[in-house]
């Protein structure tokens, strides 16, 4: 009797299939570490906070500080938030602003470099360090503290950040932005403080035509070698000369509701030629240096 053999194409297919298992289950496995991976990674951190919601409370010892970092940075779409503050607590010291992704826990957000907040007990702003700037006024029990980046900045990669109180701007500072972007960030470091967190908070407009320390380009009536990308001024002359000098004039003077306004330094150049004053019946002006401290005019 003669015996039949099996065709080779069945064993082929069947091989074809166990392959086409393997690739399967393997790409399943794949899809669930990026899972986990972008879960793991989008998660809020705190330290000495207790999350009840959108509540933070304080839970630890006076000498230890509280902070708290959102599960995901401020976007294009979603650039501002607020805080509401509940109870100020002993001291009061409670801070609102914007870190980097891995913000070291123990230290109050603005204390550490590449991060910056605008501080209750006190109203300076600590940007990058452990000395602050008078920035604003006090907040106590019952104001609200906003945070965002202007929507430009994330076509610039160079963040222009400001705060508010109360619905109202108070400043703005510019900073890098970092690679992963800017986290929402509240610190604390005394007994009884607690805010409630509003991450989804908008921004109402503010009605006012005259001129504020944050402005935009129809802001300025003339521009002279001068380019303006939100609040920041950038010189694109040659420097090559005296009379290669860049101006920027307000659209409006000062009066006696505005009769203030305020310069950063955030890059001096090459020498430093900066100049800030008022232009009228008398001309005012006054010559930066290098490590000049914003002036006030």
């Amino acid at each position: 009797m003669r015996r039949t053999r099996r065709p080779r194409f069945v064993l082929m297919n069947k091989m074809d299939d166990l392959n086409l298992h393997y690739r399967f289950l393997n790409w399943r496995r794949r899809i669930r570490e990026i899972r986990e991976v972008r879960a793991f990674r989008y998660q809020e951190r705190f330290k000495h906070i207790l999350v009840d919601g959108d509540t933070l409370s304080y839970h630890g010892n006076s000498g230890e500080v509280g902070c708290y970092v959102a599960s995901r940075p401020l976007t294009k779409d979603s650039n501002y938030f607020e805080v509401s503050i509940v109870d100020s607590g002993v001291r009061g010291t409670i801070a609102v602003g914007l870190v980097p992704q891995y913000y070291s826990l123990d230290h109050q957000p603005g204390w550490l470099p590449d991060s910056v907040a605008y501080h209750a007990d006190d109203g300076k702003l600590y940007n990058g360090r452990a000395k602050g700037r008078q920035f604003g006024s006090k907040c106590n029990s019952g104001d609200r503290i906003g945070c965002g980046i202007e929507p430009v900045s994330f076509d610039v990669q160079t963040a222009q950040i400001f705060f508010t109180k109360n619905g109202k701007r108070v400043g703005s500072t510019i900073m890098p932005m970092s690679p992963d972007g800017l986290f929402p960030a509240v610190g604390m470091h005394s007994l009884g403080e607690e805010v409630r967190l509003h991450l989804n908070a908008e921004l109402g407009r503010e009605d006012d035509s005259v001129m504020m320390v944050d402005s935009y380009e129809d802001e300025w009536g003339r521009l002279h070698d001068v380019r303006v990308c939100g609040t920041l001024l950038e010189y694109l002359g040659k420097g090559k000369s005296i009379v290669d000098v860049g101006l920027a004039q307000a659209r409006h003077p000062l009066s006696t509701r505005s009769h203030y306004f305020e310069v950063e330094i955030v890059d001096p150049g090459e020498k430093c030629y900066i100049a800030l004053g008022s232009l009228g019946r008398r001309m005012l002006l006054f010559l930066l240096e290098a490590s000049s401290p914003p002036l006030e005019c």
